[in-house]
């Protein structure tokens, strides 16, 4: 799987700018190009992936080490080339024209590309010294509310204007981002503090009250949990994996936060298979982000999950093989016999590996590639077949090592 998704990665390109396509989406489920819709640009954060799925080849041993700094410095001279906003990148381009083709410079997927340029550095010292520069030059406080001390989530350039929106929530995605602005300097450690681990109010029987719990180290945190069927966690926005376990590619969770982010996750893996398997009847299991079986091509990116995760909850609906890579960090058994089984029973595995997606009820596939998903799931394969090599990279960066002991003051659940 891992040696079908690198090809895949390595052949699904701009040839001249190093950038990753978007997606490739095919007509029949073939790899003929005449039928294929090819997305030909790319988002910051699918680059910062990108280059760290780069490392992760070469850690695999699919690639030497000379192929490995001629493909990140093709990649990463091509980055030096976008337009760029108050150093800070935006969010989609052309991948050849390299014209940016987005308004809205994004915090979290700023923040995906610093973290590629970390691992990046920590792999090959020979360029440490210009990416160092740059890494400095992009100040996440630019995205900072001072009177919220939370993070807005990006920044309409055309309009210069912020954001309305926040990322409040603690459990999501961005919480890599927080990390790297507070160990970059960029941001006050009390940021950490305060995102939402439980929103405050109600929610059917699902929720205890939130409240206002003291730490040890004197910070106070909104917190609480939900139930379901016995298993106690802190919910995400919209109960995805993508938003419960895209950290972990980075971060080991499980070791360095035991008592809260990483039992949060083994919780939300469980519910998601026991939502699929026992709620939902289906054979197999993982909502999350993904290309949508049955939508028009042009609009066929939707959002997953388990309702009963997320504050919001979105439609458990498509499930995608990049959950069950992600899970092989917490639950390696049961992620593996969820590969296996979405391969015995659907025509999902191509020839770039698994397809994005399929519709457990009527068993239809979406015959397609999306860069950002097949990184997630090659940099899952990598950390699980190599003792968690791209996480250590990570935490071995002066930026992780400053902010990672934040990790181990909670207790979600005491």
């Amino acid at each position: 799987m891992a040696r079908d998704t690198w090809r895949g990665l390595s052949d699904l390109r701009d040839r001249e700018t190093g950038l990753p396509l978007d997606h490739v989406r095919f007509a029949s489920g073939s790899i003929d190009p005449a039928g294929a819709a090819i997305g030909d640009y790319a988002s910051i954060s699918t680059i910062g992936l990108y280059v760290v799925a780069i490392v992760a080849a070469r850690e695999l041993g699919f690639i030497a080490d000379f192929e490995t700094v001629a493909r990140l410095r093709h990649t990463l001279f091509t980055v030096r080339e976008l337009e760029t906003r108050s150093n800070m990148y935006f969010n989609f381009y052309d991948t050849t024209t390299l014209e940016r083709t987005s308004e809205f410079l994004s915090f979290i997927d700023s923040a995906w590309l610093t973290a590629g340029a970390m691992v990046v550095r920590q792999t090959f010292p020979d360029l440490t010294e210009e990416l160092s520069e740059r890494i400095q030059l992009r100040n996440h406080h630019f995205f900072y509310d001072e009177s919220q001390e939370l993070m807005f989530l990006g920044h309409f350039a055309d309009q210069d204007r912020r954001s309305p929106s926040h990322y409040g929530m603690f459990y999501t995605e961005a919480r890599l981002g927080s990390l790297i602005a507070i160990g970059k300097g960029d941001v006050p450690e009390r940021h950490w503090y305060r995102m939402m681990r439980t929103p405050p109010g109600e929610r059917s029987l699902l929720q205890a009250a939130a409240r206002l719990k003291r730490l040890g180290n004197g910070y106070e945190v909104m917190s609480g949990s939900y139930a379901w069927r016995g298993l106690a966690y802190i919910p995400s926005w919209g109960g995805s994996l993508f938003e419960a376990l895209m950290p972990t590619l980075l971060v080991d969770e499980d070791a360095l936060a035991p008592r809260s982010l990483g039992r949060n996750d083994r919780a939300h893996v469980e519910v998601q298979r026991r939502y699929a398997l026992e709620e939902l009847g289906h054979p197999v299991w993982g909502f999350s982000p993904s290309m949508a079986p049955g939508a028009p091509r042009e609009s066929a990116y939707r959002e997953y999950g388990v309702p009963v995760l997320g504050v919001a909850g979105y439609p458990a609906q498509a499930v995608t093989p990049h959950a069950s890579a992600l899970a092989l960090q917490v639950a390696p058994e049961a992620a593996t016999a969820n590969l296996r089984r979405l391969a015995e029973l659907y025509p999902i595995y191509g020839e770039y590996g698994f397809y994005d997606a399929v519709d457990p009820r009527s068993g239809e596939v979406v015959p397609a590639y999306l860069a950002l998903d097949q990184s997630m799931l090659f940099i899952a394969l990598a950390n699980h077949l190599r003792a968690g090599v791209i996480q250590k990279r990570f935490a071995a960066d002066p930026i992780a090592v400053r902010a990672l002991p934040l990790l181990a003051v909670e207790d979600f659940f005491d």
